[in-house]
């Protein structure tokens, strides 16, 4: 069983649970510490290979997933998996795609769905989900 995050470490959320999930910015350096053992790419391109496992979700940047039925699949075995790994979602500026799907994750943890962005801006960063569509997906998942 692999460690997970330790919650000092930047873009680091701390889920209700106990589970850990980094959120990051692609744009910016790897951060210095261990790597995900499995990652959640939130681009509208394929990103390149990593060294770790990863899955991409087409997400095109400011907009919604492409398939909100394989977001919920992709977002659900990241919760899972956050359980015993270190799991890391990224898109390219790490606030808007990210920071809904962190918000997503956060309701399958058990924070209500009308909450999850408060949550989200709260404990990862102030201005993560960034437009109307993204926090209304927010408040429409469901666990």
């Amino acid at each position: 069983m692999t460690q997970t995050w330790n919650d000092t470490e930047p873009g680091v959320l701390r889920l209700p649970s106990g589970r850990m999930v980094r959120g990051r910015a692609l744009r910016r350096p790897l951060p210095a510490g261990p790597a995900p053992d499995y990652a959640v790419y939130l681009l509208a391109k394929r990103p390149p290979d990593v060294p770790w496992e990863a899955r991409w979700l087409r997400w095109p940047d400011f907009r919604l997933p492409s398939s909100p039925a394989d977001a919920r699949t992709v977002l659900r075995e990241a919760w899972e998996r956050a359980a015993a790994e270190r799991v890391e979602l990224a898109c390219g500026g790490g606030r808007g795609r990210t920071g809904t799907a962190l918000a997503c994750i956060a309701v399958l943890d058990g924070v209500p769905a009308d909450e999850a962005v408060r949550f989200i801006r709260r404990n990862y960063d102030r201005h993560a989900v960034e437009t109307p569509w993204q926090r209304r997906f927010v408040r429409r998942f469901t666990a």
